[in-house]
């Protein structure tokens, strides 16, 4: 008895076939190039100085050691490089950054997403018009303003000025989101006796939490990470340094060991990716709203 005859290899079993191995091998791929960089960081943090003159190839530590986390985050008192108080600084500036941004890209956004006014869809790109100007033509103007005004050195500034930078595009997303929400659900609530605002508080702002989440990971990043304008207000107060400016002391320095200078990096890049990892499926459904509209 002949077994069945062999189904033809179509173009279409073909293209399947060969799209189905290269997407491994895309994403395999991908996951080396992105993930390689931070093993071999954290590798080298954990690594004695010693160790790494010796084996500078070796892919593992032979002993791992903490103490260039202890050098990182001791204060400078005891022997260390103050990073705590980096720590501290980054997340203050980097949570009022998010906190202050939301709440005025939250009714700016609903304002030009849902009210009607003269002007409406100028306003809008008159926001974006902000990033025609790169940040180092704004730094001098900004510089000299906060000097007259004595807000250098000063945290509140630099909150100041992340928020100047961040609302533009925050009201962006946020506006491009808030325009998928259906007005009838806002009709509903309007109907039982709800104002604007408390419509907006109820009912849109829950519906919108995936927009916020990448909104605000957005702020915090660019808060966390910044470095041009912490240097020009934050350098001349030590006390007052964020994460980055620690970091590039550290790299400027030919008497801090490459494993100390690592367990720095490692303190400036775990938060960000330990936020991203938490809020992975918020972020993504907040990046693609608004993409299309059903």
């Amino acid at each position: 008895m002949s077994g069945a005859p062999a189904r033809p290899w179509t173009r279409d079993r073909v293209e399947r076939a060969v799209f189905g191995v290269l997407r491994w091998v895309v994403i395999a791929a991908l996951v080396v190039v992105t993930a390689f960089p931070f093993y071999y960081m954290v590798m080298l943090s954990v690594r004695d100085i010693q160790d790494l003159i010796l084996r500078p190839g070796a892919p593992l530590p032979s002993q791992v050691t903490l103490d260039t986390y202890r050098e990182v985050l001791a204060s400078e008192e005891s022997g260390g490089q103050g990073f705590l108080t980096f720590i501290r600084n980054s997340a203050l500036i980097a949570v009022a950054a998010v906190a202050l941004t939301l709440a005025i890209a939250v009714p700016g956004a609903y304002a030009v997403a849902r009210l009607r006014f003269f002007g409406r869809r100028q306003v809008h790109f008159l926001f974006l018009a902000v990033y025609l100007f790169p940040a180092i033509v704004l730094a001098i103007p900004l510089f000299v303003l906060f000097t007259m005004m004595g807000l250098r050195g000063s945290l509140v500034g630099l909150v100041l000025v992340y928020i100047s930078q961040t609302i533009p595009v925050t009201v962006y997303m946020l506006r491009n989101y808030f325009e998928t929400v259906p007005a009838s659900v806002e009709e509903a609530a309007a109907i039982d006796g709800c104002g604007r605002l408390a419509t907006v508080w109820r009912v849109t702002l829950p519906l919108s939490k995936p927009a916020l989440m990448a909104t605000g990971l957005y702020v915090f990043m660019i808060a966390w990470n910044e470095f041009l304008f912490a240097l020009l207000f934050l350098l001349e107060r030590r006390e007052t340094w964020t994460v980055s400016l620690g970091l590039s002391q550290l790299a400027g320095s030919i008497e801090v060991p490459t494993t100390v200078l690592m367990a720095g990096s490692v303190v400036l890049t775990l938060p960000i990716v330990i936020l991203f990892f938490a809020g992975e499926r918020l972020l993504t459904e907040g990046l693609t709203a608004g993409a299309e509209k059903g």
